[in-house]
């Protein structure tokens, strides 16, 4: 016969029960709990902002909203480690349990809490683990965000099937929680680009006889203008063209520009007592010293100040967010962009985290620096179409250079009655000539529509003046012009005038009959420039500002 348990052993079995969630155990979770739960405000108000750009198609995030995005990225760090040792300890405590039910709801929530925290890991780059790929970045931004609801609605079906649910302290956690995303929401509204903001006295007339324009009319820092290393970490390759560009060495860091606006500050001081009519230069030469307000200092010193020597950059050209009219002389509207937490720092940690937050979060970058009429030619137009204004010459309105309407009227640009005739395919904009896809691993590179390979536009600016990187003994950057160049025009030898005179006598055309020369004697040769596949006319401008040389 079977000898029944004594009083002794059933005791001993009891005492080797363990509950799911012991005392020690418990206070994790209450860690766990508070850090959910202010991921969960945090997440609210991100989600909110995100709705609310998408509806209108408006940019709402800023200073404050990449702040909360970094709090989401630390709150989410701190709650890997005590959710991984409660789940554990947890896990451990009932994977013995005769309610099989409770505990396999308890392992999906665990499978699916992980997915939770690794999609968020993978959107979070660091060294090997950058997504360089839009689709990507996609698909583990859609689980990120589906994934927490699932983990709600698991959460409740564990907890029914254990101690009863105490649903009005749950309502209450949740009211706090609404509360501080509302608070979150209305903080947003703070804008650091206010604080301690300075224009010009003459407010919007600063700019004149530019027409270019800040949003505010005030004056934009220097170092957000000029913070070109910044871009150097992530777009390498972007930054190399640029570099070696025109657009680098636009201002008086060029000698021949630099002669030309010393003579116009001048004149402007001697006829006017102040350098105002040079303005008309600085819109689109001289953009950092112009809109930081150094430019206006008659004693601006052209060679030793930093900004005399920054050209175009990359910011004020990105930073542009209007195109005011296809007038020409920079009539645009800038504004100091907004950027990540710790953009200007020189701390290597904070420099680190800025760069994090830009992979984890480059969309709002995206958004800051690129918009739509960037691949417009009206962008161009910007400076590539030049009037003087009689508040310049004191006279009236003369055409200078014009390369944009040249570029409507001609064939390429598929606008004018030629493209009937040429070419096979329009180009619609600026950029598809003078800025080729060019290979590159750079984060923003992208597979282009016929590109084999992740590219880039090339900011050389292909097609630009030679004389700048001959100057400075940069042949394989005029190389890479002429290669550009080779085949865009043509000289047609049309007829010869036996004299030195214009009025002498023309033989033309000089086929099928080729005259022939006596040697010793003078002739005047008629030639005709034909342009090939150029998308405006060779060359622009007024004859004494652009001479060929042939």
């Amino acid at each position: 016969m079977e000898s029944r348990p004594s009083p002794s052993d059933r005791q001993s079995k009891r005492a080797k029960y363990v509950p799911a969630v012991t005392a020690g155990l418990r206070k994790l979770l209450v860690v766990v709990f508070v850090l959910v739960a202010l991921i969960v405000a945090n997440s609210l108000y991100l989600v909110t902002i995100t709705m609310v750009e998408e509806w209108p198609g408006n940019v709402y995030q800023n200073f404050f909203y990449q702040y909360m995005f970094l709090g989401h990225l630390v709150l989410g760090l701190l709650l890997i480690a005590p959710f991984l040792v409660f789940a554990g300890i947890h896990m451990r405590n009932t994977w013995g349990r005769k309610n099989r039910r409770v505990v396999w709801i308890g392992y999906m929530l665990f499978g699916c809490s992980l997915l939770l925290l690794c999609s968020g890991i993978a959107l979070t780059p660091a060294g090997p683990l950058e997504l360089k790929s839009a689709t990507v970045r996609r698909a583990f931004y859609w689980i990120h965000t589906i994934s927490p609801l699932v983990v709600v609605w698991l959460y409740c079906l564990h907890r029914l099937a254990g101690p009863k649910i105490k649903w009005r302290v749950g309502l209450g956690c949740l009211a706090v929680v609404g509360a501080v995303c509302l608070l979150l929401v209305m903080f947003h509204a703070s804008d650091p680009r206010e604080w301690n903001s300075v224009g010009s006295p003459e407010g919007v007339k600063y700019f004149e006889p530019s027409l270019a324009r800040t949003s505010t009319g005030e004056f934009i820092p220097a170092k957000a203008l000029a913070n070109d290393h910044y871009c150097l970490d992530c777009h390498a390759d972007v930054h190399q063209g640029w570099a070696e560009s025109a657009h680098r060495f636009s201002s008086f860091n060029n000698p021949a520009y630099l002669a030309s606006v010393r003579e116009t500050r001048q004149f402007s001081m001697d006829r006017d007592g102040n350098v105002k009519r040079a303005r008309w230069c600085a819109g689109c030469h001289d953009r950092v010293p112009f809109f930081s307000g150094e430019f206006d200092d008659p004693q601006f010193d052209d060679v030793n100040n930093v900004t005399a020597h920054e050209g175009i950059t990359c910011t004020v050209c990105h930073a542009i967010t209007h195109i005011n009219s296809p007038r020409g002389n920079a009539d645009y509207t800038i504004e100091e962009p907004l950027h990540y937490p710790f953009a200007f720092s020189a701390n290597p940690a904070l420099m680190w985290i800025n760069r994090q937050l830009v992979k984890a979060k480059p969309s709002f970058h995206k958004r800051t620096f690129l918009k739509p009429f960037h691949q417009e030619a009206e962008f161009c137009s910007v400076c590539h179409k030049v009037h003087l204004p009689q508040e310049l010459n004191d006279y009236k309105f003369l055409r200078g250079q014009n390369h944009y309407d040249s570029y409507l009227f001609s064939g390429v640009s598929g606008h004018g009655s030629r493209s009937f005739y040429y070419p096979e395919r329009a180009e619609h904009n600026c950029n598809g000539c003078h800025m080729p896809l060019s290979p590159s691993n750079d984060f923003a590179a992208r597979r282009f529509p016929g590109a084999e390979t992740r590219s880039i536009h090339d900011h050389l600016f292909h097609g630009a003046n030679t004389a700048l990187p001959y100057l400075r003994g940069q042949s394989e950057v005029v190389n890479a012009h002429e290669r550009f160049l080779r085949g865009t025009t043509r000289v047609d030898l049309f007829g010869v005038k036996t004299g030195e005179r214009i009025e002498d006598p023309l033989v033309a055309p000089i086929r099928p009959q080729v005259p022939t020369l006596v040697a010793g004697e003078s002739y005047l040769i008629e030639t005709v420039i034909r342009t090939l596949k150029l998308g405006h006319h060779f060359t622009q401008g007024t004859a004494d500002s652009n001479e060929v040389w042939l």
